[in-house]
């Protein structure tokens, strides 16, 4: 298998585990009702299965995933713009482990959290909110270093016209909404389109990475 064609499978598989993600968090794991500290930890505890399972694919195996996404892509559009695919590229390896950072913290966080409420609710709720605090911030609270690398590759594309300029164009206003939600007041909406706009871009991108690609030999 070609580079190329393993990058637009793991495009694919990106996009996958987002919408597993959102399925997830908007169904099973839907903790809007549990609002007090020591009921998270309770939550957890509840729920410990699916979250560790969750976790795993949502940032564990979809680090993976972005890895060879982030080195397809490079090979793809550094004849354009070496220069630039070189600082999109670091900060797309910085993406992938901070993303795979932010899955193993909740993981071994929560499991932490859990051993320790049969001893102490409360301290386990603090140790919890701490946890989940690193965690949020580096696996969501805010997406400017992944807003960063899509505006990036996006910008090359459009420029030197390598994907379609409808896909190119989404990729720059959804890395344009993870860098916004780094701002007060725009976190949340920012965040929101991002996730739900890499959906399509990886969807579309895995369609025409698998059907162009290159053979550049892996």
């Amino acid at each position: 298998m070609n580079l190329q064609k393993a990058g637009g499978i793991a495009s694919l598989l990106m996009a996958t585990s987002y919408l597993i993600g959102f399925w997830l968090y908007f169904s099973f794991l839907d903790a809007s009702g549990y609002t007090e500290p020591v009921q998270q930890v309770e939550f957890l505890i509840k729920t410990q299965t699916t979250q560790h399972v969750g976790n795993l694919v949502i940032y564990v195996a979809a680090s993976l995933f972005l890895l060879v996404l982030v080195l397809a892509l490079h090979e793809r559009l550094k004849g354009a713009s070496l220069s630039v695919m070189q600082i999109a590229s670091s900060l797309g390896l910085i993406w992938v482990g901070v993303v795979l950072a932010a899955g193993m913290v909740f993981n071994v966080g929560m499991e932490t959290a859990i051993s320790l409420y049969g001893k102490d609710p409360a301290f386990a709720a603090v140790v919890w909110r701490s946890v989940y605090t690193v965690h949020n911030g580096l696996g969501g609270g805010t997406e400017i270093i992944g807003g960063i690398w899509l505006l990036l590759v996006s910008w090359i594309a459009l420029k030197e016209r390598i994907f379609p300029s409808v896909l190119n164009a989404l990729g720059v206003i959804v890395g344009l909404a993870g860098i916004l939600s780094i701002v007060p007041g725009l976190g949340e909406i920012g965040g929101m389109i991002f996730g739900l706009g890499q959906i399509v871009w990886f969807l579309m991108l895995g369609a025409m990475m698998l059907r162009n690609g290159p053979a550049v030999a892996v």
